[in-house]
């Protein structure tokens, strides 16, 4: 948690609190190009379907439908982060990568911490083996079709950027 003072419009001495995954936050130190972690938007090749995860988040309590996340650890590429934690969470292998977005920011009202969209094809059969023990997971395969339906279903929980991505592969059918 850090308290950043800044001067507004009217030149104004203002504070804010926010909170960061670094030591010091972006606003600060200006390193806004190398992203925090990634988030996988996998495709299953031989499926020929979409890869989501349910997943328990503290933070509402609930399940949440999302991609396979992680931070990017030190050293570590973005390709590189992104086909460990498609394995750890999920058991698949990262076959083909597709695009790779710059770092992008989802709720910059209460955090600097920035995730690079990272599109990729993937093989193999869910598991959760490689799960960690605080991480509660369930992989799964979705058509078009069937991402249709649980978008529209409004007793469930997104992620911002799943839901984004999920609604327009259900109308398109494609990522």
């Amino acid at each position: 948690m850090f308290e950043i003072s800044y001067l507004d419009m009217n030149g104004e001495q203002k504070s804010w609190q926010m909170v960061s995954r670094c030591n010091e936050p972006k606003c600060v130190t200006g390193q806004f190009g190398i992203p925090d972690a990634v988030v996988i938007v996998p495709f299953h090749k031989r499926e020929n379907k979409l890869v989501l995860i349910k997943e328990f988040r503290v933070a509402i309590g609930n399940y949440q439908y999302g991609f396979p996340a992680g931070l990017v650890d030190e050293g570590e590429t973005i390709h590189q982060a992104s086909q460990r934690e498609l394995k750890e969470e999920t058991g698949l292998n990262v076959t083909g990568f597709l695009k790779t977005g710059p770092p992008v920011y989802s709720s910059t009202g209460i955090t600097d911490e920035s995730v690079s969209m990272v599109y990729v094809e993937c093989d193999g059969e869910p598991s959760n083996k490689h799960n960690e023990s605080s991480e509660d997971i369930t992989t799964i395969l979705l058509s078009s079709k069937e991402a249709y339906t649980l978008c529209r279903d409004t007793t469930l929980m997104f992620d911002v950027k799943t839901w984004i991505i999920l609604s327009s592969f259900a109308e398109e059918g494609r990522i």
